[in-house]
């Protein structure tokens, strides 16, 4: 437990496998039930602009990609999405999307990260098995990771280059065994893959979070993203604490209009037909990955937003520091160092 651990302040949950609310273009985010008020924390000061902050001038760009997918494998009651099933039509879109993007990325002279924040479960397609191992193997990317559920069997990562790729991974108590998920996890540490494991924060997942802790290598992160719509007391958020000593950041939204953020300099929200925008959550669009006109929109420029309450979004907010605590592991949510926190 250290000063990050601000088991009282913080910001929010919105990744996949969390609950339905709507994000800026009006689609429904997986994010814990309901879209009450909630409090809002003002970082202290916004620091002045450092030039050389952002990946010491090489170019770096991370990518936030989500295709039209849109269906999962799991029945989890918080999420719009489960057992959702998309016709052929929408797979084949999708499918093609991903090679296209693959393709872009391959093409690339310059270092790529990519986050795939997919709606529904991707790594039952062989096509997102496929991509991730293809771009693990390009010299030019220095990260590809996937949010899932990891429903999926793990043979395949065999093929991949296991120091560029990344699983976030997401444990849903009531659609999974804890043995079952737990031997998943371990394999993944056998293999030497990296990732990061994760629970939504409803009360009713408490004992099966502690229970996840302390069963996984103590080299494994378990982040919890905190509730949608609900306020938790100081003694709540502290048994969640226990178990994520961050879980302070994601315990309130964060106030952000104005602040300094990473997203539409160095990090941009793709779509699959190739619309680009600084993040998921702001519905300005900015260019397009394919025609190239996105690269002249990139520039240093505040958030919009009165708040930003998903890690996606708010991890890439300067005034927080989170690209300390995090570092080399922003995409995957791995802190740096971790069991020990920077």
């Amino acid at each position: 437990m250290n000063d990050r651990t601000l088991p009282i302040v913080s910001p929010a949950r919105c990744e996949p496998h969390g609950e339905p609310r709507r994000d800026l273009y009006g689609d429904p985010r997986r994010e814990p039930h309901g879209e009450p008020h909630r409090e809002t924390v003002r970082p202290a000061a916004c620091p002045a602009e450092d030039p050389a902050r952002r990946d010491a001038g090489d170019g770096h760009l991370s990518i936030l990609y989500r295709g039209p997918l849109a269906s999962c494998d799991y029945d989890c009651a918080y999420c719009p999405f489960a057992k959702r099933r998309d016709d052929p039509e929408r797979l084949r879109a999708d499918r093609a999307a991903l090679q296209r993007f693959t393709a872009w990325v391959a093409g690339r002279d310059h270092p790529v990260s990519v986050l795939f924040t997919p709606w529904g479960e991707a790594l039952v397609r062989s096509w997102y098995r496929a991509a991730m191992v293809e771009l693990s193997r390009l010299p030019q990317v220095r990260r590809v990771a996937v949010q899932t559920n990891l429903s999926c069997r793990t043979g395949w990562l065999a093929d991949a280059d296991l120091t560029r790729l990344a699983l976030w991974v997401t444990y849903h108590p009531s659609q999974v065994a804890h043995d079952r998920f737990l031997d998943k996890c371990r394999e993944l540490s056998r293999l030497g893959v990296r990732h990061s494991v994760g629970i939504v924060g409803h009360p009713d997942h408490l004992d099966a979070a502690r229970r996840l802790r302390a069963d996984l290598p103590a080299g494994t992160y378990l982040w919890v993203n905190a509730e949608e719509g609900r306020r938790y007391t100081d003694d709540e958020a502290a048994e969640w604490a226990a178990i994520d000593p961050l879980f302070g950041y994601s315990r309130f939204a964060h106030a952000s209009a104005g602040l300094a953020c990473r997203t539409g300099e160095s990090v941009v929200s793709v779509s699959g037909d190739g619309t680009v925008r600084r993040c998921h959550f702001i519905p300005e669009v900015i260019g397009n990955l394919y025609d190239g006109s996105f690269e002249g929109a990139l520039r240093p420029r505040p958030c919009p937003a009165a708040t930003c309450d998903c890690h996606i979004g708010y991890v890439h907010l300067e005034p927080l520091g989170l690209y300390d605590v995090f570092a080399e592991g922003v995409l995957e949510r791995i802190p740096a160092g971790w069991p020990a926190l920077p």
